[in-house]
């Protein structure tokens, strides 16, 4: 396996998968875990192969495997989540330009992008990473609290009145019942 985190394509065997395994030292995944703004990443290896697909075209399949430590978005706690995610990228040398006006539909294959020159393997490991961290990571029994600001001496509006169908519910409901 390769510890190459760029592999330049054209170079690469057109009629057998090229495997690659990167596992970034302690420095390297401080970095990573720096530019992520997780606390840090205690494990880190992304591993798989290249596969041409016809002429041009190229399959990225690998495995991304972490555990990465970040604060908790309630109480600032370390919370600690292991990763383990299958990652797939299809490069093509034609990639199909994307239709429509002003809204352009997604395509049906997310993970096709264009065939680069050189692929960097460490730059699609941080990018499948940061997709697979958990976005409001929480330490366990950690609950958001309601707060309510006011100037003293008024009545501060709750999360609940500052809904804005709950004064309708409450009116359909008084009329309901009679009222």
């Amino acid at each position: 396996m390769t510890e190459r985190r760029r592999l330049r394509l054209s170079e690469l065997p057109a009629n057998r998968p090229t495997p690659f395994a990167l596992e970034p030292d302690a420095d390297q995944r401080a970095a990573i875990a720096d530019r992520l703004e997780a606390l840090s990443i205690r494990k880190l290896r992304f591993a798989g192969e290249l596969r041409p697909l016809g002429r041009q075209d190229w399959l990225l399949a690998g495995t991304l495997g972490a555990t990465v430590v970040q604060p908790c978005v309630v109480t600032l706690e370390p919370v600690t989540t292991r990763i383990d995610e299958a990652v797939r990228r299809t490069y093509l040398a034609e990639l199909p330009e994307p239709e429509g006006g002003e809204e352009i539909e997604m395509p049906e294959d997310d993970t096709a992008e264009a065939l680069p020159e050189t692929l960097d393997l460490a730059a699609v490991m941080e990018e499948a990473l940061a997709l697979a961290l958990p976005p409001f990571p929480r330490a366990e029994g950690a609950e958001l609290g309601e707060a309510a600001f006011t100037e003293p001496g008024k009545h501060a509006m709750t999360d609940a009145e500052a809904k804005p169908f709950a004064g309708l519910k409450a009116l359909k409901d008084k009329l309901d019942n009679g009222g």
